[in-house]
């Protein structure tokens, strides 16, 4: 690999992005968060119809395959994978590992390390949250989020198994459920989990009516991707997290 000593004077930094292949949101709300000074490339990985924790495990066999896609002459700050629930089950120490096999990158981080970094930057110990997947997915993630001594307040689930349908779910719906989750707990923020859902412009909403910081997966992947990158970046839609 080249190194960071042939990285032209003036290039933006770079880093990588593992989409899944049934994502229609990610790249979509990336390109409104990331700053023109941190170029992001991306690769697909095949990824289930439906999604349930056995769909979900069966990504790890094509993680290092999709990184190995990537640009072999990008010099990478970080390599990011797109995916909260398989986060979740697979452990992002072993996403971490499979994506390093297939990607020369000195970082690696997914929704999951990326809220948790998040939600300490926040100082968020009791989240509400908000997932478009049935309760054996979403559990997954609060128990995730438990070894890392964040304590899910409460939850509200949509229960849907077909991942097509997750970023069709109507914006409404999603503030809806945000704010009487939020309103129905002892939390001090709300999480809304899941990359294909579209979240990004539900964040200032949901804080103004609610008062607590807002978390979703797209919004703090990108966020500590500009962190692993020592890139400062304050959009105004990203809300508290990048304020």
């Amino acid at each position: 690999m080249l190194g960071n000593d042939y990285i032209p004077e003036g290039r933006p930094k770079q880093v990588g992005l593992v989409v899944l292949q049934a994502d229609e949101t990610l790249e979509v709300e990336f390109r409104r968060l990331m700053p023109p000074e941190l170029e992001y490339l991306v690769t697909r990985v095949p990824s289930p119809d439906t999604v349930s924790r056995e769909s979900l495990r069966s990504m790890e066999t094509a993680l290092t395959e999709a990184a190995a896609r990537l640009p072999r002459g990008a010099v990478f700050s970080a390599v990011g994978y797109g995916c909260t629930s398989a986060s979740a089950e697979l452990g992002a120490a072993r996403v971490h590992r499979l994506i390093q096999d297939g990607a020369d990158t000195p970082a690696v981080t997914e929704p999951l390390t990326a809220i948790v970094a998040a939600c300490r930057a926040l100082g968020v110990l009791r989240p509400a949250l908000v997932s478009p997947y049935v309760p054996e997915v979403a559990l997954r993630l609060s128990d995730a989020l438990e070894r890392h001594d964040i304590h899910v307040s409460n939850a509200i689930n949509f229960n849907e198994e077909v991942e097509v349908r997750v970023v069709r779910i109507p914006r409404s719906r999603i503030v809806e459920a945000a704010i009487d989750v939020a309103r129905a707990s002892e939390s001090d923020a709300v999480i809304l989990s899941c990359t294909n859902l579209r979240t990004l412009d539900t964040i200032v909403e949901i804080e103004r009516v609610t008062g607590k910081p807002v978390v979703t997966s797209n919004q703090a992947l990108a966020w500590h991707l500009c962190q692993l990158s020592s890139v400062v970046h304050k959009p105004a839609i990203g809300g508290r997290l990048f304020s």
